[in-house]
C-alpha cells in the first residue's frame, strides 16, 4: 500500500510542476487557477510522501523521496515534451534512463540490507 501511495504522490508532483508551468504562462483569473491547483497538487503530494514513509510497511524516507523524485521528474520531463513543447534530444533520454537505472538500483539496494 505504500508503494502506491508513494507513486500516487509522484504522480502529483508532476501536477504541482505543470500547474507552476501553466501558471507562468497565463495572467488573470487563469493564473490565479493554476496556483490554486499547484497549491492543492503539491499538499496531496507531499501528504503521500507523508504517508509511504510511514506505519507498518514504511519505505525507508531515502528510499522513499529518490523515487518519489524521480517520478515527479520523468513525468515532468514527458509533460514538459508533450504540453510545453520542450525538445527530446539524446541527452535529455540518456539522463532520464540514467535517472530511472538509479531509482532501480537504490530499491535493490535498500531491498537487501
Amino acid at each position: 500500500m505504500n508503494w502506491i501511495l508513494l507513486i500516487i504522490g509522484g504522480l502529483f508532483e508532476t501536477a504541482f510542476a505543470i500547474s507552476l508551468g501553466k501558471a507562468h504562462h497565463t495572467s488573470g483569473k487563469e493564473m490565479w487557477l493554476w496556483l490554486i491547483a499547484f497549491a492543492i497538487s503539491v499538499s496531496i503530494s507531499m501528504y503521500l510522501l507523508f504517508k509511504a514513509i510511514g506505519g507498518q510497511n514504511a519505505i525507508p524516507v531515502g528510499t522513499a523521496y529518490a523515487v518519489w523524485g524521480a517520478i515527479g521528474a520523468i513525468g515532468t520531463v514527458i509533460a514538459g515534451i508533450i504540453l510545453f513543447r520542450e525538445p527530446v534530444t539524446f541527452w535529455r533520454l540518456f539522463f532520464l534512463s540514467t535517472l530511472v537505472i538509479s531509482v532501480v538500483g537504490l530499491q535493490i539496494v535498500s531491498s537487501q540490507g
